[in-house]
């Protein structure tokens, strides 16, 4: 089984962290950005422009930190971190993206590799504007198909600050799949471009579906976990939540905003061009004050499956599927050909990927 460990691109600029059954290629110079996860079939499981990017994960123009409206964004997709709420209405709301230092400024990386442990942490700047300095960290362990994200702001301003972490990963929204909310039936329009993403509800999870529309939902009742579904495969997040904090934009713990091209740029938002469809899995934390010095801290543990059914439940080990019945009355059900599990008699199946197979013998 593969120790952990980091290899850099030969001009340093991208980080790839691996284990033999994850790959995760981090670019600290693009905001920070985790914009590559692949699983051992080397399927890739984030949206990433490949207008703006090849796939050694190098920029096709030359990149600059910047600001402006939502239609100047250079959208290169992957995994990053920004503070919510977001508007631009007042300081106590961030105006971004784009924004030239939490977005798409340098982010330092130091790494860290153990035997069984490789951590890269990404740090970005102090940026004036929200008061905020960013850390995203990254933990591969040796044998596990997940890695734990741990994200960290700190009040490096001289004044008091208030914001929520607010993680943001894009996926492809071609074809069957979506995404699953592990929350109650109460669900918030949050923004309309073109319409609010149509979902569905059942027994403590909801389901929005791929769909073309460009539109945000919000899930103040979402109760530690979301995954997206894709073709073939499965990613899932989870996290602590705060039931007696506030929450931005209504309470919203989870958010999932869907966008697909369309004939013209969006002059309500400010000329947002979709460059694709694409799915935005969000997790936010509690909005928290920060006096100078202080932190708040986010953590997502992520795990790459495969399959593409229906997700019920996730937890430590993984994720479980709608449950199926089996008829087994006598025989052998070989797993994965690694555990015998004979008719009335229990078995405890370690960590993995397991598929069932009956036996006649």
């Amino acid at each position: 089984m593969s120790a952990p460990h980091v290899e850099r691109s030969p001009d340093g600029e991208v980080l790839w962290l691996g284990n033999g059954l994850l790959t995760l290629g981090l670019v600290p110079r693009l905001g920070g950005r985790l914009l590559s996860l692949s699983g051992a079939d080397g399927r890739e499981q984030l949206w990433r422009n490949d207008e703006l990017l090849t796939s050694d994960l190098v920029p096709r123009r030359e990149h600059r930190p910047h600001s402006g409206e939502l239609g100047d964004w250079v959208n290169y997709g992957g995994d990053k971190t920004w503070p919510a709420p977001q508007g631009w209405e007042h300081s106590a709301q961030w105006a971004g993206p784009p924004d030239p230092v939490l977005d798409s400024g340098r982010y330092e990386p130091e790494i860290e590799v153990g035997e069984d442990l490789a951590v890269v942490t990404l740090t970005s700047g102090d940026d004036p504007r929200t008061g905020l300095r960013f850390a995203r960290r990254f933990e591969l362990r040796r044998g596990r198909c997940s890695y734990r994200l741990e994200l960290t702001a700190i009040n490096t301003s001289q004044r008091d600050v208030r914001w929520s972490l607010w993680n943001v990963t894009q996926l492809a929204g071609d074809g069957a799949g979506g995404t699953y909310v592990s929350s109650a039936a109460e669900v918030t329009d949050l923004l309309a471009g073109t319409g609010y993403p149509k979902w569905t509800a059942e027994d403590g999870r909801v389901h929005v579906p791929h769909q073309d529309v460009v539109g945000k939902l919000g899930f103040p009742a979402a109760e530690g976990w979301l995954a997206h579904v894709g073709p073939g495969a499965t990613l899932t997040q989870s996290f602590a939540v705060d039931r007696e904090a506030e929450y931005p934009d209504g309470g919203s713990r989870v958010e999932v905003w869907m966008e697909h091209p369309l004939p013209e740029p969006l002059a309500a938002l400010g000329d947002l061009d979709p460059p694709a469809r694409i799915v935005e899995c969000e997790v936010l934390g509690p909005l928290t004050a920060l006096a100078p010095g202080e932190r708040t801290t986010l953590t997502l543990d992520c795990a790459v499956t495969a399959g593409d059914q229906p997700v019920r439940r996730v937890n430590e080990w993984g994720h479980w599927t709608d449950d199926e019945f089996v008829p087994h009355a006598d025989g052998v059900i070989e797993a994965a050909e690694r555990v015998e599990v004979r008719a009335g008699r229990p078995v405890a199946l370690p960590p993995g990927q397991w598929e069932f197979v009956e036996v006649n013998r």
